[in-house]
C-alpha cells in the first residue's frame, strides 16, 4: 500500500456511518482544492469497504489490491466532479465497482480466497470488526455473487438499501429480497458451525 496508515477506530453503527460520510464529504472537497493529502484521509475512512467490496466481485486478492489502488488513483483525479449528496461512500464504491468490472473482462479470471488472505486482510484494514470478517467471509464463500455484494454493501459499507439499489441498477424490492435471502443462508451458516463447534469441544472433554 503507498497510503499512510492510521487507526480509524470501527466505522459499524449508523451514526458513526453518517461521521464518516460527514468526513468523507470534506475531504472530498479538500482533495477538488488540489490538497491531495486529504487522499489519505479518504483512504483511511473507506480502506477496508472498498476491498472487501472489490474483494467480493472479484474474488482474487491480487486482483482486488489493483483495482483498490486504482480506485483511488480514480477518487484523486475525479474528486472535482463529486457532486455532494451526502452520499460519498457510494461515489467511490461505484468507482470500485466499475474498474472491478474491467478487470473480470479484462482477465476472466476467479480464485478461491485462502484463509491466510483474510488474515492479512484483518491486519490491513483494522476497522473490520471480527464479526465484519466473519460475515464477509461467508458471504463470498457461500452466496451467489450479487447477494455477496449486497451483504458487503450494506452490512460492511454502511449504505442503505435504496443507495445500493442506484448503484448495482437493481429495483429496490430485488435488492431487499436478495439480502434477506442472504442473510438467512449466513443464519444458517453460523448456526451450523456454532452446532459443530459445540459437537467438537464434547468431543475432547471425553477423550
Amino acid at each position: 500500500m503507498f497510503f499512510m496508515t492510521a487507526d480509524v477506530g470501527s466505522i459499524t453503527a449508523s451514526e458513526d456511518v453518517k461521521e464518516r460520510d460527514k468526513r468523507l464529504e470534506r475531504a472530498l472537497k479538500r482533495l477538488a482544492k488540489g490538497k491531495s493529502q486529504s487522499l489519505d484521509d479518504i483512504y483511511e475512512l473507506t480502506k477496508g469497504s472498498v476491498y472487501g467490496f472489490i474483494l467480493s466481485i472479484l474474488k482474487n486478492p491480487e486482483d482486488a489490491e489493483d483495482v483498490m489502488q486504482d480506485t483511488y488513483v480514480k477518487v484523486c483525479l475525479n474528486a472535482s466532479q463529486y457532486q455532494a449528496q451526502g452520499k460519498p461512500m457510494a461515489w467511490i464504491l461505484t468507482i470500485a465497482r466499475n474498474l472491478s468490472l474491467m478487470r473480470i473482462r479484462s482477465q476472466k479470471r476467479i480464485a478461491d480466497i485462502p484463509d491466510y488472505e483474510w488474515d492479512a486482510i484483518a491486519d490491513e484494514n483494522s476497522e473490520f470488526r471480527s464479526e465484519d470478517r466473519m460475515v464477509l467471509k461467508a458471504a463470498l464463500d457461500k452466496v451467489s455473487k450479487e447477494e455477496s455484494q449486497i451483504v458487503v454493501l450494506h452490512a460492511v459499507a454502511g449504505l442503505k438499501h435504496r443507495e445500493i439499489a442506484e448503484m448495482m441498477d437493481m429495483p429496490l424490492a430485488t435488492v431487499l429480497s436478495k439480502y434477506n435471502r442472504a442473510i438467512k443462508k449466513l443464519a444458517k451458516i453460523i448456526e451450523e458451525d456454532s452446532v459443530q463447534a459445540k459437537q467438537d469441544r464434547r468431543g475432547k472433554t471425553h477423550e
